[in-house]
C-alpha cells in the first residue's frame, strides 16, 4: 500500500463534528434591504423574499432571495420570470443536503433554472425578453447569477468593492461576440445607410445589445439564458450589497453608487442612488436598485454574574481538569477563517460544462433525470451533456451523465448553432 503525500493533512474528526454542527446552526445575520425605482418604460421588476427555508418547518434554515428583472420589447419575458424562476431553481437542487452540499449545487442548480426558464417561456411564442440578476443569501454566504447588464457589487465591512455579476453587452466581451458568430448570429453597429454605423454593438437580426437573456427567441437561441454564477463568503462582519440595472450603471461607477448613500440605510441608500443616476443623466430608461445590509446579530448584554463568596470552589478548582492545549491548537488550526472569500465563478456558455459536476458533487444529483428540466428519463432514453461535444468526442460512453431529455438536447443544439432556431424578425430591443 503506497503512503500518502507527506504534505497531506488530516482533519481530526472531533473538528469535523464541529465544523458540520457549526454549518447546521450558524449564526444567522440579519438582513436588512431597501429598493426604489423610477420608470420609463415600466419594464423593471424586483423580487424579494426574505423568509425562505432549505429544510421547510424547521425555522432554522433560512435564506434570502433578491433579484431584479430588467425587461425588453416589453415586459413578459421579466413577468414569466419573477413568477417561475426561482422554483425552477429549486426543482433542481436535490433533497436531503446539508448546508455545505447545498450551497455547493446551488451553481450548477442556477444554471439548470435559468435555462429551463428559458425554454419553457420561448414555448409561449412570445418575443420579450429580459435580464436577470438574481442574488441568493444563505448565512453569510452570497451567490449570484446574472444574465444581461444589470449588476450586483458587494462592499464588505473589512472594505474594496466585489463584482459578482458580468456584464453581457456586446461591446464588453470579444469571446461572446465570437461565440455568436460561430454560432450563426451576425454582430455590428446600426447601419443609418452610406457605410455609417451608429450606437453599440448589436446582433443580428434583431438588434440586441445583449449576448445572454431570459427570453429574445426573436433574435435567436444563439442569445443564451446560461448565466454567469459567482459565490462569496462574508466575514462576520458583513457588508453592503447594491443590485442595479443599467439605467445605475451607465451613470454611476461602482464606487459612486457606494459612495453617494455611505451611512445611509438601505432604503434611504437605494432612492440615492436612483437619484443620482437620474440627475447625472436623467431618465432615459428604467432605474432600480436594491441596497441589501448583511449585518451581525446585535447580542444583548451579557447579565454580570453573581458576586463569588471569598474561599468557596477554591479547592474544586484546584482539582478542576485543565483544558488540553494540544487538542485546542488542533481545532483552531482548522476552523474557517472569518475573512472574505471568493468561493465559486464560472462564466463559460457552454451547457455542457456548466452541468458537468465533478466529483463527489455529481453523486448529489440523480441519474436518470434530465439535468434541467427535471422529468425523469427512462434507463437509456437520456442524451449525455457529453454527447457531440468537441472535446473527447471518441470517449462519450452511454452511461456518462448528466443527460438530458430530448426537448432539452434540441435547446442545447440550438444554444450551440447546431440546428435552427426557428422564424427571426426584426425587434425594438435594448
Amino acid at each position: 500500500m503506497s503512503n500518502r503525500s507527506d504534505n497531506h493533512q488530516t482533519v481530526p474528526l472531533s473538528v469535523l463534528l464541529k465544523r458540520e454542527l457549526a454549518n447546521e446552526k450558524i449564526e444567522r445575520p440579519e438582513i436588512i434591504y431597501g429598493q426604489a425605482s423610477q420608470s420609463k418604460k415600466g419594464e423593471d421588476f424586483t423580487m424579494v423574499k426574505t423568509d425562505c427555508q432549505r429544510v421547510v418547518g424547521d425555522g432554522v434554515s433560512t435564506y434570502s432571495v433578491f433579484a431584479l428583472f430588467d425587461g425588453h420589447n416589453g415586459s413578459a419575458a421579466a413577468l414569466y420570470s419573477k413568477e417561475a424562476l426561482l422554483n425552477n431553481i429549486l426543482a433542481a437542487i436535490p433533497t436531503d443536503l446539508n448546508r455545505d452540499e447545498w450551497i455547493a449545487a446551488l451553481p450548477r442548480s442556477l444554471v439548470a433554472g435559468f435555462v429551463k426558464t428559458d425554454k419553457d417561456f420561448q414555448e409561449r411564442a412570445q418575443t420579450s425578453g429580459t435580464t436577470v440578476t438574481f442574488v441568493i443569501i444563505e448565512g453569510w454566504v452570497i451567490s449570484v447569477a446574472s444574465v444581461g447588464d444589470s449588476r450586483c457589487i458587494v462592499e464588505p465591512a473589512e472594505g474594496g468593492v466585489y463584482y459578482l455579476s458580468a456584464d453581457h453587452r456586446l461591446e464588453c466581451s470579444e469571446d461572446e461576440r465570437m461565440r455568436i458568430t460561430s454560432s450563426g448570429g451576425e454582430v455590428g453597429r446600426l447601419n443609418t445607410g452610406g457605410g455609417a454605423e451608429i450606437g453599440p454593438l448589436r446582433c443580428w437580426p434583431g438588434g440586441l445589445c445583449l449576448s445572454r437573456s431570459i427570453g429574445d427567441m426573436d433574435v435567436g437561441e444563439f442569445i443564451v439564458p446560461v448565466p454567469y454564477v459567482k459565490q462569496m463568503k462574508l466575514s462576520t462582519a458583513g457588508g453592503r450589497v447594491i443590485i442595479s440595472s443599467d439605467g445605475v450603471w451607465d451613470a454611476l461607477s461602482a464606487e459612486e453608487a457606494l459612495d453617494c448613500c455611505r451611512g445611509m440605510p438601505p432604503d434611504a441608500a437605494a432612492a440615492q442612488v436612483v437619484k443620482d443616476a437620474v440627475g447625472a443623466k436623467g431618465l432615459r430608461d428604467d432605474t432600480t436598485c436594491i441596497v441589501i445590509d448583511i449585518l451581525p446579530q446585535e447580542k444583548p448584554a451579557a447579565p454580570l454574574p453573581p458576586p463569588k463568596r471569598q474561599g468557596k470552589g477554591v479547592f474544586k478548582s484546584m482539582f478542576k481538569k485543565k483544558p488540553n492545549e494540544s487538542s485546542s491548537t488542533v481545532e483552531k488550526e482548522y476552523l474557517e477563517p472569518d475573512t472574505v472569500e471568493e468561493i465559486f465563478e464560472e462564466g463559460s456558455a457552454s451547457l455542457s460544462e456548466r452541468l458537468d459536476s465533478k466529483y463527489p458533487l455529481c453523486n448529489m444529483f440523480k441519474l436518470f433525470m434530465c439535468a434541467v428540466c427535471q422529468v425523469e428519463i427512462k434507463p437509456g432514453e437520456g442524451i449525455s451533456i457529453h454527447s457531440g461535444s468537441s472535446s473527447n468526442p471518441e470517449k462519450v460512453r452511454p452511461w456518462d451523465g448528466p443527460f438530458l431529455c430530448t426537448s432539452c438536447q434540441e435547446k442545447k443544439e440550438a444554444m450551440e448553432g447546431k440546428r435552427p432556431s426557428g422564424n427571426r424578425c426584426d425587434s425594438d430591443s435594448d
